[in-house]
Order: structure tokens, then sequence, then C-alpha cells
């Protein structure tokens, strides 16, 4: 599914139908979308889907087949140099040096964009206290934890200040403890004006982050929208109740007959499902039940996650690998191929 995309300063990041071969191997076919200044893109899909392909030619490192984008208002075939001093890259594994230490990495990175002086040393100190990083910052990055890598990989993407930042599974391998920390500083980023692409397998990522998703599959876009708009698309939200006692589930099941289309009851959960007809619907059940001297430990609506989402729109679930797809370049040798 190909979207026409209209072209504005607004959209810190464009992508306009980007196709990538490799050989006979179609990776990405006619992917378009834009990402609003300021605002965090999920592309979501499995390993193979064309993820990292998408984020190579939009930064540079591959060059399209067919298409272009723009990141910053500069075009990636016309105008690379200005794309790679606007924007920060984080790929799907660390890219520190070990044998240096945190700071030491902060400071290379800066004097390799040329960088004043005064400035790599305090931005460098900034950094290090924004990531958690401060204490262990004259240790080599050889005795960091895996979290503590990545924390570093995506500050030393930030010494420059770009105001467009691309993020290659930036979580995966990593604790949820971690995961949950690094979310935090993208929220950070994204409060001071950052602009964020990330791609993720992990559902939970693209509906804690992101404000607008694209779904991939095969090469190809399949869906996007907010993620409240993908879940509406699986199916409607599902009225629950949860009841006290098991021993009333029969009397629960025989009051709400006569309101919901049908229903599923779960004896072990004690919870009964049906289909909800909105807001409304839940409102007048609950008034239904505090009438009817049925206690209940709880009432509410259930929305389709992105998990489901992602089954309905392919069939699978987003973290199985469809062999049968085209393999993502960046998962294969293919991936060294660069511009020059």
């Amino acid at each position: 599914m190909a979207s026409v995309v209209a072209m504005s300063p607004h959209h810190a990041i464009e992508a306009e139908h980007l196709v990538k071969r490799f050989g006979d191997t179609l990776a990405v076919d006619d992917v378009s979308f834009v990402v609003p200044q300021g605002s965090v893109l999920g592309l979501l899909g499995p390993n193979g889907a064309g993820k990292t392909t998408t984020v190579r030619m939009m930064t540079t490192l591959t060059r399209p087949t067919s298409g272009t984008a723009r990141v910053a208002g500069h075009d990636v075939l016309t105008e690379p140099d200005a794309v790679r001093s606007s924007m920060g890259l984080t790929g799907q594994a660390a890219t520190v040096d070990e044998l240096l230490t945190g700071r030491e990495n902060l400071r290379l990175i800066g004097q390799l964009y040329g960088l004043d002086k005064g400035y790599i040393a305090r931005a460098s100190e900034d950094l290090l206290e924004r990531f958690s990083l401060a204490e262990a910052g004259d240790r080599t990055a050889k005795t960091y934890s895996g979290g503590m890598r990545r924390r570093l990989d995506l500050a030393v993407s930030l010494i420059a200040t770009p105001p467009v930042l691309f993020l290659d599974e930036p979580t995966t391998g990593l604790d949820p403890r971690s995961r949950v920390e690094l979310w935090e500083v993208l929220r950070e980023l994204v409060a001071d004006g950052t602009t964020l692409l990330l791609t993720t397998q992990y559902l939970e990522e693209a509906d804690q982050l992101a404000d607008n998703i694209v779904v991939i599959d095969r090469g190809t876009v399949i869906a996007e929208g907010t993620p409240l708009q993908l879940k509406d698309q699986s199916g409607a939200a599902a009225l629950v109740v949860t009841v006290s006692r098991a021993q009333a589930l029969d009397e629960a099941r025989t009051l709400l007959a006569p309101h919901v289309r049908e229903m599923h009851v779960d004896e072990g959960a004690r919870q009964i499902t049906a289909p909800a007809e909105g807001l409304g619907h839940m409102t007048r059940v609950a008034g239904i039940f505090d009438d009817s001297g049925i206690v209940l430990d709880d009432i509410g609506l259930k929305r389709p996650s992105l998990d489901d989402v992602f089954l309905h729109l392919t069939g699978h679930r987003a973290e199985e690998r469809d062999d049968g797809a085209a393999h993502d370049a960046g998962d294969t040798d293919q991936s060294r191929e660069t511009v020059r």
C-alpha cells in the first residue's frame, strides 16, 4: 500500500516511493510516509520486513533503487552531506569504541564533527549526566553493561544536537528495566523538540513511544495511523466485567444477556467479555450492576493490542519471521553497501 506524500516544510522526515532491490530480491517496495517535526514515528514489522533497509536509504548509507527521501529538508540523493549533518543514527548494535572511556567516545565523535573543544567538553558532561553515565564516564566502554552501552551509543549520536534521530531497534537485547529507562530518555528528547524515527518489532515499544505507526511487511507499507487508529482497525473494544465471587457468574450472565449481543464467560478469571458499543454502553451496564447486588471487582473497556493489529493485518505475529519474505538487507551481508 503506497501513500501519496505531500512534501512540507513542517515534515522533518519524508520518504517518497522508496524502492530497494538487491539483485532479484525486492527488499523495499514503494514505501512512502512523513514524520512531522517534534514527533515520533514507529516503523513496525518483523525481522526481514525491510525496516533497516528503509532507514539505511534515509540516512545515506544505501542508495535507493528509485524514489527519494528528505531529512530536515535535505534530499538524500542530492544533499547527502547536509542530511548527515542534520541527523543522528543509532543502529541495532552499539558502535562505541570499547577501548575508549565513555567520555573519550563522546569527545572523539565531537572532534570528528569539527565541534568547538569547549562545546565538546560541556556537551560530553551534560550527556553523561543525562544518560546516567557520569560515574562511569572514565571507565572503558568494554566494562559497561548492555544497557549502559546502548545509552552511551545514543549519547554519542546526540553530541552534535541533531534535530532528527533515527533509532534502528534501539532496545534489542536490553532487559526490561533498561528498556523502560531508555524509553524515558527518548521521551525527554522528544519533549525537547527532537524528531524520532524508531524501528522496532516490540509492539509495546511502538505503543509506548510512537505518535504514528507505519506497519511494513515484505517490504511494503500495509497500514499506517496512530496506535489507537490501528487498534480500531482490528476490531471493536470489548466490555470486560469481573465479578468478585465465582458463584455470581451465572447471575451476572443472566443480568447481562438482554444488554449484549453475545458474551464469553471465563470462570477461572471470574470474567464476562462481550462486544462493547462505546463508553455509554459500559456506563449503562455499570448502572445495571449497581442495582443488582452483585459485587464487581472491575468493569471496563479492553481495546485490541498492537499484537492483535499485526496478526490481523499479516496473519502472523510481529516477532515471527516469515522465511518467504524478502530478507531485510540490514540483516545480511548486503548491508555493507555504502553510498560514496
